[in-house]
Order: C-alpha cells, then sequence, then structure tokens
C-alpha cells in the first residue's frame, strides 16, 4: 500500500517537472527504465578482454575489437524507457518513441518477451520487457489497462 502511494506521488511530480522542463526547453527522465540483464554487459566485458590477445597479435585482426564494443554498446543502451505519457524504445542505433495513446495491447511471446501493438496493426518488441516485468512497467506509466480474457458464455 505505502509503495503505491510512494509511486503516486514520484510519477505526479515526474509529470509536473516533465512539464516545467519543457516549458524551458530541458529533456525529462523517465520513470522507470527497463534494461537487459546486467549479464549481457558483463559477458560484452569478458569478449572484449578475450578478444585482446587475438586482435592485438596482428593489425589485420583489429577489426575483431569491433564485435564486443558494439555487444557492450548494445548491452549498455538497448532497453525500453517508460515516461508517463510514452514509451521509448531505444536500440543500438535509435529509437521509436511511442504514444501510449497508440498501444492497444502488450501481447508475450511464447519467451516471454513482450511486444506492443499499435493501433496502425504494427508490433514494436519492447527491449528488456518481459512477461515478469511487465506489470511494473504498466503500473509505472499510470495508464489503465484491463486485463483481456476471452469470452467462454458461448461455449
Amino acid at each position: 500500500m505505502r509503495s503505491r502511494i510512494l509511486l503516486r506521488i514520484r510519477r505526479a511530480g515526474a509529470v509536473l517537472v516533465a512539464a516545467l522542463r519543457r516549458t524551458r526547453g530541458e529533456r525529462s527522465r523517465p520513470v522507470l527504465r527497463v534494461r537487459k540483464s546486467g549479464a549481457v554487459l558483463v559477458a560484452a566485458l569478458i569478449a572484449l578482454v578475450g578478444t585482446a590477445p587475438l586482435a592485438g597479435s596482428s593489425w589485420a585482426l583489429s577489426p575483431l575489437f569491433l564485435i564486443p564494443i558494439a555487444a557492450l554498446v548494445w548491452s549498455w543502451r538497448a532497453g525500453t524507457d517508460v515516461y508517463p505519457e510514452e514509451l521509448r524504445v531505444r536500440a543500438l542505433f535509435g529509437g521509436t518513441r511511442v504514444p501510449f495513446a497508440r498501444i492497444t495491447e502488450f501481447a508475450p511471446d511464447r519467451h516471454g518477451r513482450v511486444s506492443a501493438l499499435l493501433d496502425n496493426g504494427n508490433i514494436i518488441r519492447l527491449t528488456g520487457v518481459t512477461r515478469e516485468n511487465l506489470p511494473t512497467v504498466l503500473e509505472a506509466s499510470d495508464h489503465l489497462v484491463t486485463a483481456g480474457r476471452p469470452d467462454t458464455t458461448d461455449q
């Protein structure tokens, strides 16, 4: 109960601060950041260290450093940022801003990864959002979500 009250106060403060920053031309901070597991970042660091002897042996092999560096940057940057009025899905290069008004449905796949179905029929995979942390994302966004249940009255 107390955590819900604190979360609502935090969200209200975030909306107010975001409005003030927009009027001053500053960027707002997300209410919640969802990223991949930290194990991916550690694996990229290990791969970078493991590549050093091979790539350092010859100038021709030095481009091999680009692979673990790209994995490192991707694991640091990729994810979904939850703002009061939108989701921002970030990737290695670029990102997508999705207003909550355009999202019609959140759907997990068989691997537990969550995608958002938009009002125009497009599907966007929400990087880092899983079936387990979807309720946290929805609670942080402060948007009304109803659980879809199949209609079984005709059976």
